[in-house]
């Protein structure tokens, strides 16, 4: 029993770790791959260096091509940024 108890405090530290840090950070990295996945053509996104643009077409190699005021440029779907680009075409609702 006193093996137990010396291992208790042990063990609470891991499922405190696990709960606060590491399955946050697993249900986050989820969603942002179903995202990347989910973009199509024609929708407005931002990158995470705050670069707003359309996309103009989708490649299979993981990078798209995103229209801006500067021109055409070639990003990884990582690049774009999932908060931005939902708040840009999702706006809330007016009251």
């Amino acid at each position: 029993m006193d093996q137990i108890q010396g291992f208790l405090p042990i063990i609470l530290l891991f499922l405190v770790m696990y709960l606060f840090l590491i399955r946050p950070q697993m249900k986050r990295q989820k969603q942002e791959k179903k995202f990347a996945n989910e973009i199509k053509t024609g929708d407005k996104v931002i990158t995470k260096s705050g670069l707003h643009g359309k996309i103009l077409n989708l490649n299979d190699d993981g990078t798209c091509i995103i229209e801006t005021g500067a021109g055409k440029m070639k990003f990884e779907r990582s690049a774009l940024s999932m908060e931005m680009s939902n708040k840009l075409n999702n706006p809330p609702a007016k009251k």
